[in-house]
């Protein structure tokens, strides 16, 4: 077949239960019908490699289109259940929505051993017992502080994966106290999701780290190009390799994630690292939610600032302490947010930019 044909895209519906969503998942990944797209799109039609269509956006990013091949999506669901240990008739349960990568990977995941997720996205009550899951850390932060269905639900599962953003040291060594066998996972939608566990490559993932200290990903599980942004795409993919936008290391044979390039802010000439902030005050303040973002500042140029989330009172005076101690005086923030709860863009990752919009309303 032509490599350049077209299919059909048809979106998915929101409302369909685990079930119809799987069973229409598997016909776009076994069948020339339809190509299936979870999120909004601008296009009726994609090339016949595509199978499924993400659509993505970053924290700070642009929105993406990913197109999903078969090949990819089958790679990465049969390297997970691999790694985890998983054998036909074992059960995953769905926590996470449908609209990313990683809700989808669960039905794939599923379907490969031959049984149908437990679907409990809305679910009340008692949780059913599953083999294994895949959360978010704020669905981690909601178990170790009040929720003992999902927490009884983490801990009976053989393994739990944690992805969709940086899982902080404090609350992975709670799960581990509680008894969760948690995997952290890296990758994103263009890696088919996660495709690194606990710093170790997939079954047909390589990973390296260029001149510029980025993380690069080769393997069966790449995506197969942004759709309608392919120039972006071929910037991006350099002779096999997917160059991320996350820097990191190699030590002991495994991945550190250091942070994101498009995550450090320059505040009054020097260098500061908004992950790097977050998790230092994750730390040292478990009980309470952080995000850290910048303001465009005539005088810094780009000023810190910082929203708090939960239920303990921290003052302003505390964080700026804090870091005052841990970074210098420099990493003062210059502004607080005070919110009931973060807000998030996909699973789990803080959409900085309605930070940002927030503290501009709020500060006029």
């Amino acid at each position: 077949m032509e490599q350049n044909a077209q299919r059909e895209l048809r979106s998915a519906d929101p409302e369909w239960t685990a079930s119809e969503s799987m069973a229409r998942v598997f016909e776009a990944l076994n069948s020339d019908g339809p190509a299936l797209v979870f999120g909004q799109s601008s296009l009726s039609a994609v090339a016949r490699p595509n199978s499924l269509v993400i659509a993505t956006t970053g924290s700070s990013g642009a929105p993406k289109e990913v197109g999903l091949s078969t090949s990819a999506l089958i790679s990465s669901a049969r390297a997970s259940n691999k790694a985890l240990g998983a054998q036909p008739g074992n059960t995953w349960s769905l926590l996470l929505p449908l609209s990313h990568i990683a809700g989808i990977n669960v039905l794939i995941r599923a379907i490969e051993l031959g049984t149908e997720p437990i679907d409990l996205r809305s679910h009340k009550g008692e949780f059913p017992r599953a083999d294994f899951t895949a959360i978010v850390p704020t669905q981690l932060f909601k178990a170790l502080n009040g929720d003992d269905q999902l927490l009884k639900h983490l801990k009976d599962a053989k393994a739990v994966l944690v992805g969709g953003a940086a899982l902080a040291a404090d609350l992975h060594l709670q799960a581990k106290n509680a008894g969760i066998n948690i995997v952290v996972t890296y990758g994103m939608t263009e890696t088919t999701g996660g495709c690194v566990y606990d710093g170790v490559p997939l079954d047909g993932v390589e990973i390296s780290i260029n001149s510029e200290k980025r993380i690069a990903i080769k393997g069966t599980v790449l995506a197969h190009t942004y759709l309608g942004a392919e120039e972006l795409w071929d910037e991006k993919f350099k002779d096999g390799w997917f160059i991320s936008s996350d820097f990191g290391r190699m030590e002991n044979g495994k991945l550190i994630v250091e942070g994101r390039s498009d995550d450090v802010i320059i505040t009054g000439g020097e260098n500061i690292s908004l992950s790097a902030i977050e998790n230092s005050l994750h730390d040292h303040f478990p009980q309470v939610s952080f995000a850290a973002f910048s303001v465009n500042d005539e005088q810094w140029g780009e000023s810190l600032h910082v929203a708090i989330a939960g239920e303990k009172s921290i003052s302003d005076v505390e964080i700026s302490q804090y870091l005052s101690e841990h970074f210098g005086d420099f990493s003062k923030p210059k502004g607080y947010l005070h919110l009931a709860k973060l807000p998030l863009i996909g699973i789990g990752k803080v959409d900085r930019k309605k930070l940002i919009e927030l503290y501009m309303e709020a500060s006029h």
